[in-house]
């Protein structure tokens, strides 16, 4: 919700694709959203593929149930939608199963030494929300990835870049 009211400033209009019928979002989050006029919902929607287009922009591909658009028969409506642009932003558990050799905590963060983007596999480096589950802001990703970034280049030149 956040992300969206964000966005809905910058942009002309925000499409919140949601996978459920209701947000879990606090109630006075949803509830900003939901009365913003430049944030359109699609509930009991996902994307199930993005495509670029150098014409249009962005095509993403969209399943619908029909029951979201009120039809009753238990089936799913495929379409797409055309966007400038996109933003991912899914839920509060982190993308991590790609990591496994990767030290996690119980919640599948990656566990990293305190005050640092160092992991538990030498000369990999984690940041942003895959292993900060206090912040999870945009904000604290980007500083996070910096650091990341100067603690991988700090590796590679001790080992002879």
């Amino acid at each position: 919700m956040e992300q969206a009211l964000f966005l809905a400033r910058l942009a002309s209009r925000v499409t919140v694709v949601h996978r459920g019928s209701s947000f879990r979002a606090s109630k006075a989050m949803a509830t900003r959203v939901l009365k913003h006029p430049k944030i359109l919902i699609l509930w009991n929607t996902s994307v199930t593929q993005f495509v670029a287009d150098e014409t249009t922009g962005i095509l993403a591909y969209i399943e619908t149930e029909t029951a979201a658009l009120g039809v009753t028969d238990g089936a799913i409506s495929t379409t797409s939608l055309t966007a400038d642009g996109v933003f991912v932003a899914v839920g509060h558990t982190p993308n991590t199963e790609l990591f496994h050799l990767l030290r996690q905590d119980k919640n599948g963060y990656i566990y990293t030494l305190p005050g640092s983007t160092i992991t538990s596999v030498t000369g990999v480096y984690a940041a942003g929300d895959v292993q900060d589950d206090t912040y999870r802001q945009a904000i604290t990703s980007a500083g996070t990835g910096a650091m990341a970034a100067m603690d991988a280049e700090r590796w590679l030149c001790e080992h002879g870049c």
